[in-house]
């Protein structure tokens, strides 16, 4: 059965820019940082008022050591690599928009996959270092009138939550 909508189309996708981006950001922030304590998310499981129980990636990643990072329990990928792969993504979507288009070592970006406490150091501050590089990007966009323009943030978090879900489930496993 086929349901004839009350309003155009045009008018349901009439969201501004901005609230959209803010919608993207506060999501991006989430899956990256977690949620804010003691308020509700939008997916992750809720972050406690004492901060505890993040499940962001950065605080995920923060709470492991170099050794669990670099476990290769699960089909040869360590979670190391992960982190690594997510920081090179972000690099890549800001070369993208700066005009920058390869190539790029997309089998090399999951390097290192075996770190020692000064290297799993070094992959989670590129990370932290390139999600705030992308956020601040988006926030300078301008125009949102280009499908690379508005498809990269959302690519980016996509790309974020999927890595977010498959450290997660490796987290069974090297605990």
């Amino acid at each position: 059965m086929r349901v004839k909508s009350q309003r155009p189309l045009a008018y349901a996708a009439r969201v501004s820019d901005k609230a959209f981006l803010e919608g993207l950001l506060f999501v991006l922030r989430e899956a990256l940082e977690g949620g804010v304590p003691g308020q509700g998310t939008a997916f992750l499981d809720g972050t406690k008022a004492d901060g505890s129980g993040n499940n962001g990636l950065l605080a995920v990643l923060d709470g492991l050591t170099a050794e669990q990072a670099s476990d290769p329990t699960v089909l040869g990928t360590s979670i190391a690599s992960h982190a690594a792969h997510v920081a090179y993504h972000l690099e890549v979507g800001v070369r993208w928009e700066q005009g920058d288009r390869g190539p790029f070592d997309w089998k090399g970006s999951f390097q290192p996959a075996v770190v020692d406490d000064a290297g799993w150091q070094a992959t989670r501050e590129r990370l932290r270092t390139a999600y705030t590089t992308v956020v601040e990007m988006i926030r300078r966009q301008e125009a949102w009138d280009e499908p690379d323009k508005a498809g990269w943030p959302a690519a980016a978090l996509a790309h974020v939550c999927y890595h977010l879900g498959a450290v997660r489930q490796q987290l069974k496993l090297v605990r």
